[in-house]
């Protein structure tokens, strides 16, 4: 080979190695990334670059789900069978904790509670840890459990992301009704929702964007508008890095409220944009009954946040009920076991009965 060929060949490898490295660091880009417009001055995000943290603009689009496959069967609980199952969602590989009522099925299928936890640090999350007592009170009062990992979490694909300011956990979350609508066990008519902490943003988002839900609670959720959100959210929940930094990026990143206001425009300069993305926009929409609860002491979350749900579901004449215990924590820790009755007792009166 003379000098010119090579020459050649290394320039001919370069650019074909750039392109690659190109569309590989594109795919992995976060979705708080592509919810920003390629021009800053079209505030709005419905008219001509629709936002995908919309509402309507996530009524619009499917999440078909698919075949719950049962990755690993785990030891079995008091009267109900455990496994790690994983489904699809935006074609990433999900995995979720998966309990299954044992004796006789009802004629029309077990009803179901999809489970969204709180914030755990996605790379030291574990299918199989943390809210073991929650889950339990469910799965062992005749309800199928699906605790998804979300993305980026434990062993599950895709990068993590924040649920006020990406719609990647809802998402996934959708995805997860309709795989359960056609898992063989379930009552496709018969879904519940349960949420703690930041899985109440994904419990309030996929309300307002999906009838499927026919009862869903809130555990000192992360739930308020945005206004509400930068007033009164002061816990470390707000104020974390971004839980996954791309390979190479600073430990710090600009937050998702951050990008969307230089885009966008802050809430002041562009409320309508603003009033686009958030749930409490849309409450007149909810069509299930809603149950919250949270205690008083609450380091992480304020209780203003749940006290103004309340007010606004109430004031929307929605079916909403409120418990509040007195210098309790964020996991309801001193008055566990009648807050987990509350719960249900309460998908036992919407959603089994």
């Amino acid at each position: 080979m003379n000098k010119r060929t090579a020459f050649l060949f290394i320039i001919v490898f370069t650019v074909v190695a750039g392109v690659f490295t190109y569309l590989n660091v594109s795919k992995r880009s976060n979705i708080v990334s592509s919810i920003l417009p390629s021009n800053p001055e079209n505030y709005g995000g419905l008219t001509n670059q629709p936002n995908p943290l919309s509402i309507e603009y996530m009524r619009e689009q499917e999440y078909p789900g698919s075949k719950i496959v049962i990755e690993q069967t785990l030891p079995p609980g008091s009267n109900y069978d455990r496994y790690i199952a994983s489904y699809k969602s935006d074609g990433l590989k999900i995995y979720a904790l998966l309990t299954v009522p044992q004796g006789e099925k009802p004629e029309t299928g077990w009803p179901v509670i999809v489970f969204n936890h709180g914030y755990i640090q996605p790379e030291q999350y574990r299918t199989t840890e943390k809210y073991i007592a929650y889950t339990d009170a469910f799965s062992r009062n005749g309800y199928i459990v699906f605790k998804s990992d979300y993305r980026g979490h434990g062993n599950s694909e895709g990068n993590s992301e924040f649920p006020e300011y990406s719609p990647a956990y809802t998402i996934d979350i959708l995805n997860a009704i309709s795989s359960l609508k056609r898992f063989e066990d379930a009552d496709p008519m018969k879904i519940g929702m349960w949420g703690h902490s930041m899985g109440g943003t994904i419990v309030m988002r996929s309300l307002v964007v999906s009838n499927d839900i026919k009862a869903a609670e809130i555990w000192a959720g992360v739930v308020g508008t945005y206004q509400d959100l930068a007033e009164n959210h002061h816990g470390r929940y707000a104020n974390r890095p971004h839980p996954s930094p791309e390979p190479g990026e600073p430990t710090r990143r600009p937050n998702g409220r951050t990008l969307l206001a230089e885009q966008y425009g802050d809430i002041n300069t562009n409320p309508k944009f603003w009033a686009s993305i958030d749930p409490m926009s849309f409450i007149k929409d909810v069509t299930a009954p809603v149950q919250i609860q949270h205690g008083t002491a609450d380091e992480e979350v304020p209780l203003v946040l749940s006290e103004k749900l309340n007010t606004a579901l109430s004031n929307a004449g929605k079916t909403v009920k409120f418990y509040t215990y007195e210098g309790d924590d964020h996991n309801l820790s001193y008055n566990l076991d009648i807050a987990l009755q509350r719960s249900v007792d309460f998908f036992d009166k919407y959603l089994k009965n």
